[in-house]
């Protein structure tokens, strides 16, 4: 397993794990209960490894509160100082990169190929099994008996059948009524019948689907024998209820499995599915099963609610208040003033006020679109000559019913959904108060992909004391990171080298590091000089014979940036105007 937190896939096999031994705890409790229910049991079991509980999650954080929930914590400023301007702001759009050498076979890469040939050999192992039982449907010719469905007769030995999902037919072996008491014979039709009206290919045919998904998980193909063992009890329950001999339904079975082969599918409804000595011993022992009581009845009823409404709630929990408010204030800030800075000041600051206001000082308008439309500063084309010169200090506030919220009470993803709202807010200033019209281009550019050595990442995992906490901080020649993913590395590397750096180091999770080298060693052509925030860093002048920015990461970090092209999105300054003070 990778570094740091679950990947999402993880968290979903997990829990669909948890859900899996939740459903066997059921099936026990309902074990002396209707086959139906165990069956049902059993299917929501695999079913939900086709329904992350992650898609309710989101679902859930749709839904919208009406007014902001109380939060007992005072109100904070949350103005944070940012060592180069804007940090960890991702690259704007995916760069499609055919990274040479062993990077194309990381842990990640082999992991997808050898899923895919699973897979694949899953698939055409079921596709040959398909291929015979087309053969037998290709020689039937139809048998003048009533039913829910056509009745073909095959030279086939495959053993009575349903065969299809949407035209499903029923496939009797030639000469079986030679073989079989006609009282046998009618038995086996009813079970048959019982399994079209049941629709049991249709769900057979989606658990295949699961198992061709996970085929690596043991503990799909293990609900796959439930499910049949269930789909077959059901079938017998039915057959005898509806009057038929436990003596002579339990010999034509026998006779059936005697004579005939078992169906190559599972999705092909048959008769000797199972474990046949049990069923024979449950046919011959048959009772009715008990009815379910009111307080199981209720069990099922809460245990099937919380399964789809706990991810709902917790997904409705997790959107602040200030994130859907009626009218236009998810839009727009309340109120913004933005007033030219003193030419005398120094040093930039930009942070979130409470419930997602912005608060900049001496920041250009060039920082601005970066941080609004998320991009670099060498991904910013045309515009005006104080572009980068003219510095504002702006304070624009959230609209009032979101200003109880705290910022130091949400977590991690609520913080980044509130630093998404404040981008939005912060496009509509720009557009209302700057003029500023833009357009998008993509051309072709140098690009770098950040890769682990061959000795691998010498990175050390968060141990979570932080919390939710991430800080990016830094100076000229050295570079600090608490509790930060590879992905804000690359764009904080893509700021310093003026080139866009790609994250292809397939660690995922959250590391503190520290890196320094000396500013001027980087390579020729790939950096920039020092920002307005490096100038303002107060720490003392790296070591000028120290190693460069690439050496330092491979010896002090065991990564290493890999030069290539791909294409790359460019926003180009249409129109920008000086704003009006206020």
């Amino acid at each position: 397993m990778m570094l740091g937190e679950l990947s999402p896939v993880a968290n979903h096999l997990w829990q669909s794990t948890v859900f899996a031994a939740a459903a066997w705890a059921a099936a026990v409790t309902l074990r002396r209960n209707r086959p139906q229910l165990r069956y049902g049991v059993w299917l929501a079991a695999s079913l939900k490894f086709l329904m992350p509980f992650s898609l309710l999650v989101g679902a859930g954080s749709r839904l919208h509160w009406t007014e902001a929930p109380p939060v007992a914590a005072p109100v904070s400023s949350a103005i944070r100082q940012i060592g180069q301007p804007f940090e960890a702001l991702p690259f704007m759009s995916a760069v499609s990169v055919s990274t040479p050498g062993r990077d194309a076979w990381n842990p990640e890469t082999l992991l997808i190929c050898l899923w895919i040939l699973g897979a694949v050999c899953v698939l055409s192992q079921r596709w040959f099994r398909w291929r015979s039982i087309r053969l037998a449907l290709a020689s039937a010719s139809p048998v003048p008996i009533a039913g829910p469905v056509p009745i073909l007769s095959s030279p086939a030995r495959l053993e009575p059948g349903v065969f299809g999902i949407l035209r499903p037919v029923l496939l009797l072996p030639e000469g079986i009524g030679e073989r079989l008491a006609p009282a046998q014979l009618q038995s086996i039709l009813e079970h048959e019948f019982c399994h079209v009206r049941r629709r049991d290919n249709l769900t057979a045919a989606l658990h295949m689907l699961v198992e061709t998904i996970f085929w690596f998980h043991p503990l799909v193909w293990w609900i796959g024998a439930r499910l049949v063992q269930e789909r077959e009890n059901c079938c017998d329950a039915e057959v005898l209820s509806t009057g038929s001999e436990p003596e002579v339904y339990a010999a034509g079975l026998l006779n059936v499995c005697r004579h005939y082969l078992e169906s190559p599918l599972a999705c092909a409804s048959g008769v000797t599915g199972a474990d046949l000595k049990k069923r024979v011993e449950a046919i011959m022992t048959y009772r009715r099963a008990h009815r379910l009581s009111l307080a199981r009845k209720l069990m099922l009823g809460v245990a099937g609610v919380a399964a789809v409404a706990g991810p709902l709630l917790v997904g409705a929990l997790s959107v602040p208040a200030s994130f859907a408010q009626p009218g236009n204030d998810a839009g727009s800030f309340e109120v913004a003033s933005i007033k030219p800075t003193d030419p005398a000041s120094r040093g930039i600051r930009l942070g979130l006020l409470p419930g997602g206001g912005l608060r900049c000082q001496n920041v250009r308008l060039r920082q601005l679109i970066e941080f609004a439309y998320e991009v670099q500063p060498f991904q910013i084309s045309g515009g005006p000559d104080w572009l980068n010169d003219r510095g504002f200090d702006i304070v624009a506030k959230a609209p009032r019913s979101a200003e109880a919220i705290d910022l130091e009470q949400l977590n991690f993803a609520q913080q980044k959904s509130l630093e998404v709202l404040v981008r939005q807010r912060t496009r509509s200033l720009l557009a209302e108060r700057f003029q500023l019209t833009i357009h998008r281009t993509t051309k072709e550019m140098p690009v770098y992909s950040l890769v682990t050595v061959k000795g691998g990442a010498k990175l050390k995992a968060a141990d979570g004391a932080e919390g939710n906490k991430q800080q990016m901080r830094g100076n000229p020649g050295r570079l600090i990171g608490q509790n930060m993913g590879l992905d804000s590395l690359a764009n904080h590397l893509s700021r310093l080298l003026s080139r866009p750096v790609i994250d292809r180091t397939g660690l995922a999770g959250r590391f503190n590091f520290e890196l320094e080298w000396t500013p001027d060693r980087e390579m020729e052509g790939g950096p920039r000089g020092p920002g307005p925030a490096d100038k303002a860093a107060t720490a003392a002048a790296p070591d000028p014979t120290g190693p460069s920015l690439f050496t330092a990461l491979q010896e002090q970090l065991g990564l290493k940036l890999e030069s290539t092209k791909g294409p790359g999105e460019i926003v180009v300054i249409d129109r920008a105007e000086k704003p009006s003070e206020n």
